[in-house]
């Protein structure tokens, strides 16, 4: 008899996460999945087209069962309303539990922010006695100080307590990276065999290039440094902004900076790019299907990744630097710890320390005066990398085995 897994996540199709992808992958190796999340409104705020707060409660993805529970839409992205979107889904989630068929093997929780989405799966998990794995791709509270700026001693002391009460109840946790394994071992005092390090993988379409005549030619003389993915403080896009106009102002004349995606940063970088007269220096391109990315990383003479000066957010691998690996184009990074440690161990890509805008510039300049064969060279190795770390099939075999290990 088929293997059943209950997958719990705020955020879900036609939302843009790579939890869909890992649920046509269980799908695919033979296991029965049910999903309760949330209505999509990631990350604009705004419902998708056929979606309201009235529904609907009930879909298929493939052949998995989907159930939503409500939540406060994120509306304009303000702090209030981040906080009432955290807070909303789990309790809403939990009241929808009683509609769940049941007669599940496992409980498996695509716990990006908040920490807060993972409880409806423990009351479940308890509730019928089987296994509950949280995988955590945000830690909490550290991810939440990245994104609203809590300065409060006793609203810190309160997120830092319910995040570990959290994590401690699950019976097993997947972290994305070493480090990340270790630190929750620390905080839960559970023993490495219950926290696996499992490295984000990558969809295979990202392997695959989309050469695209249109974007070529609306682009074309320009060296495109591009970053896909969304706007969030945490990403410091900011700085980048300032880099690229630095590194331009040093030489590197046609260098231009292509932000495909969205998010809570988007408007306040729009506003900044003014402020500084960027003019043709930077485009926003607004989202696209994730199917749709590797036409930009196609395009793109180097892609970009950077995170805020945090030593929590350096505990991971972002997923977005498998994914642009799998393209086979020189990675910049501007980032501390995990992240940054991959791409020097790669050799795909320069690194430079978080929040560093003079160092980012200095390697954007270097990039950008390399001959391409050059470039071409740190691509190859790049996607040599993928090829050893980031491979969907495997890394999902992995996660299939921990989730259900013992069933």
């Amino acid at each position: 008899m088929a293997k059943r897994i209950l997958v719990v996540t705020q955020h879900f199709w036609p939302e843009n996460f790579r939890i869909n992808d890992m649920v046509e992958g269980f799908l695919q190796d033979g296991l029965e999945v049910d999903v309760l999340c949330g209505l999509p409104n990631y990350p604009k705020g705004e419902w998708f087209d056929g979606y309201s707060a009235q529904g609907p409660w009930e879909e298929h993805y493939g052949t998995a069962q989907v159930f939503r529970a409500k939540e406060w839409p994120r509306k304009g992205n303000t702090s209030v309303n981040i906080f009432l979107n955290y807070v909303s889904w789990p309790l809403y989630a939990w009241r929808a539990l009683d509609r769940l068929p049941g007669g599940y093997d496992a409980v498996f929780c695509f716990n990006t922010s908040p920490v807060l989405m993972c409880w409806p799966a423990i009351r479940y998990a308890k509730k019928h006695k089987i296994p509950f794995t949280n995988y955590v791709l945000d830690l909490w509270p550290e991810n939440l100080y990245s994104v609203l700026p809590v300065k409060n001693s006793l609203l810190r002391r309160i997120a830092q307590g319910v995040s570990d009460h959290l994590y401690r109840k699950a019976d097993r946790l997947i972290a994305m990276s070493g480090p990340l394994q270790q630190r929750l071992c620390q905080r839960t005092g559970k023993p490495e065999t219950a926290v696996a390090a499992i490295p984000q993988y990558c969809e295979d379409f990202y392997a695959v290039p989309q050469p695209d005549e249109e974007l070529a030619a609306r682009f074309a003389g320009r060296f495109n440094l591009v970053f896909t993915g969304t706007f969030t403080p945490a990403q410091s896009l900011d700085m980048v902004l300032r880099a690229v106009l630095d590194a331009r102002a040093a030489g590197a004349e046609n260098l231009h900076l292509l932000l495909v995606g969205d998010g809570m940063s988007r408007e306040s970088l729009q506003d900044l790019a003014r402020e500084l007269n960027a003019g043709d220096a930077v485009t926003f391109y607004g989202s696209v299907p994730a199917q749709e990315v590797p036409r930009f990383t196609t395009l793109a003479d180097a892609l970009l990744i950077s995170l805020s000066d945090s030593p929590d957010l350096g505990l991971t691998v972002p997923g977005k630097l498998a994914s642009y690996m799998a393209a086979g184009k020189p990675v910049i990074a501007s980032m501390n710890g995990a992240g940054a440690e991959a791409v020097r161990e790669s050799g795909g890509g320069l690194v430079s320390p978080a929040c560093d805008q003079q160092a980012l510039a200095e390697n954007l300049l270097r990039l950008y005066r390399m001959d391409p064969a050059g470039r071409t060279q740190l691509g190859e190795k790049a996607k040599a990398y993928y090829l050893a770390h980031y491979r969907r099939a495997e890394l999902l075999r992995r996660l299939e085995t921990f989730i259900l290990q013992g069933e």
